[in-house]
């Protein structure tokens, strides 16, 4: 039997195989929760004498043994062990564009010459931070964060999360073109203790060099005599960033193998660690790397991104779900969802194999979510009574982030809890309209608390997910020229002397761009 008739096999296997309900698959087995909850310690040490861990609790998903079993055989088929190898290996697994993913590198696991060179890019990084911290560019009390994409999403994140409490240098992360965005950012800082860190890849990005250029003329315009000299380039192409104006002592480099919305890890890094220090950036990086090791030795359904993504396999593809929503039961993870939707959309969304044969089924979800309890009294009407099928993750920590009565924090808890039960249990009712179907799934990532080591962990395992779930539809996770014919066409509008349909020719006129 060949590869593809392999694999045919043993999807049509799954899509044939019976769909318990939550309650009869509780019933029916003791020793689910056992199987499918498993605490994850984390060998790091954040300044206490206690390691801290996350519970993965997938048991109110539909994953049952013979499901289980059949999307092993079909992991075992997409050489699963194989392809999670090469990527840990730093072999060319981008076939697309030809190159590594090497963000595990970045935290110590990959090529031997790859993870020697992010130590010294790490050092690089680590020297300017604390030069910059003792005053070495003068009073630093504020950053403008320019980048888009990953290079904004994982700093917005991280800093929001880790800062509640205050923080060395505050960061503004600016990634919108809309002008309002840099505006916000320059009113809330003083041009004379600003920093600006440009983050680019490839450092021609026009939304980060435009806005890049509006930051120096504020700080020009403001009596900063040396713009230039206030600025932090973070990118893969320093070259380019020397050509722009940047001094070679204040350039951040990072590796071209490190794609944008895994580059948290790299330089890009560069602004979580001006707003917590290294040492807590450091333990950022440690946290990844447990899940790094642990995704590199456990197989099967004890594998954690493995087992979430055959839970996500189940849904979208033998349940037809269209979307997965995240709930972060913690306002520090507020910016969790969309970061996740780039990591997860702009990864897997998809249509064509890595081998470049049209996919024969539904790829990523459309990835969404909010902050409980608010989101409560606003889609979770739909969740538990509309028509739509919607596997939802809930995140919450032990530990509260507030100093406040600890009710308000049980109460959240209570809540998060009360949300899944809700959910899987439903509820009879006469009234059909106050009738609760149930049945549906959700999991809960526990933390112990939200510590810089736990986040890096709870970002470290999407990563793996994401590609776990690449792996099992056989497509390459690591390009994104889906965001590449918009980007054209803007560029096309900006030139002149191109033609569209009549509905863009007219909004362009009216806009006054024609």
């Amino acid at each position: 039997m060949s590869i593809n008739e392999t694999v045919k096999a043993a999807w049509d296997h799954l899509k044939s195989l019976p769909k318990p309900t939550l309650a009869e698959l509780f019933a029916a087995d003791a020793g689910r929760l056992a199987k499918l909850s498993s605490r994850l310690e984390l060998a790091v040490v954040d300044g206490e004498e206690e390691a801290v861990g996350i519970r993965f609790d997938w048991s109110k998903t539909h994953l049952d043994d013979a499901h289980i079993a059949g999307f092993t055989a079909l992991a075992a088929a997409m050489d699963f062990a194989g392809r999670r190898a090469a990527l840990l290996s730093g072999d060319k697994i981008n076939v697309t564009e030809g190159r590594a993913a090497e963000h595990t590198a970045q935290r110590g696991m990959g090529r031997d010459s790859s993870v020697e060179e992010a130590g010294a890019l790490h050092a690089r990084h680590r020297s300017l931070v604390e030069a910059i911290h003792a005053g070495a560019l003068g009073e630093v009390k504020h950053l403008i964060h320019i980048g888009i994409g990953g290079s904004a999403l994982g700093p917005a994140l991280a800093i929001d999360a880790l800062t509640r409490d205050g923080a060395m240098v505050d960061v503004h992360v600016v990634a919108n073109i809309d002008g309002c965005a840099m505006e916000q950012a320059m009113a809330a800082c003083d041009p004379a203790t600003t920093l600006i860190a440009v983050a680019s890849k490839t450092f021609t990005t026009i939304e980060t060099i435009t806005n890049a250029h509006s930051a120096l003329n504020w700080l020009s315009a403001h009596g900063v005599e040396d713009p230039y000299g206030r600025v932090v380039a973070l990118t893969a192409a320093p070259e380019k960033a020397v050509e722009w104006g940047v001094d070679e002592t204040r350039i951040l480099p990072f590796p071209e193998s490190v794609g944008g919305r895994y580059s948290l890890w790299s330089s890009i890094g560069f602004p979580v660690a001006m707003a917590v220090g290294w040492e807590a950036f450091a333990q950022f990086l440690d946290g990844a790397a447990a899940i790094d090791h642990h995704f590199a030795t456990t197989d099967g359904v004890d594998n954690l991104a493995l087992r979430a993504a055959f839970a996500d396999q189940y849904y979208t593809r033998l349940a037809g779900c269209q979307t997965r929503a995240c709930f972060a039961y913690d306002e520090r993870l507020a910016l969790l969802p969309s970061y996740l939707q780039q990591l997860e959309m702009e990864s897997n969304g998809k249509s064509v194999t890595f081998t470049g044969e049209p996919v024969d089924g539904p790829t990523a979800p459309i990835t969404w979510g909010g902050v409980g309890t608010d989101a409560q009294h606003a889609v979770f009407q739909l969740l538990h009574q509309g028509t739509n099928i919607v596997p939802v993750d809930f995140i919450a920590s032990i530990a509260s982030g507030d100093d406040l009565d600890p009710a308000h924090h049980r109460i959240l808890l209570m809540n998060c809890f009360a949300q899944g039960a809700a959910l899987m249990a439903g509820r009879d009712a006469a009234d059909k309209a106050r009738a609760y179907s149930g049945n549906r799934p959700s999991a809960t990532m526990l933390v112990d608390d939200l510590t810089p080591a736990v986040l890096g962990a709870l970002i470290a395992f999407h990563e793996h997910r994401t590609f776990a779930n690449a792996v099992l539809l056989g497509i390459n996770p690591f390009d994104q020229f889906g965001v590449e014919l918009g980007k054209q066409i803007a560029n096309a509008i900006d030139k002149g002397g191109t033609t569209f349909d009549a509905s863009t020719e007219a909004l362009l006129a009216e806009a006054g761009l024609a």
